[in-house]
């Protein structure tokens, strides 16, 4: 499985960063980055929770 942020729709609300920290992560300038791609299978669960819940919808999520 492998996550991704579309940067023009992401507006930084930091939900993904809530839900799965170890996946993703917010820096200073509000960007929002990928820490792993490729979705390790023990946080499968909670980054499709996170990709469900991005109010702009700017993750998508490739199975």
């Amino acid at each position: 499985m492998r996550v991704r942020v579309d940067p023009l729709v992401c507006e930084a609300n930091a939900v993904c960063v809530g839900l799965a920290p170890e996946v993703f992560d917010l820096d200073d300038d509000d960007e929002l980055h990928i820490l792993q791609p490729d979705v390790p299978a023990a946080e499968g669960d909670r980054v499709r929770h996170a990709v469900r819940s991005c109010p702009k919808a700017a993750l998508t999520l490739e199975e």
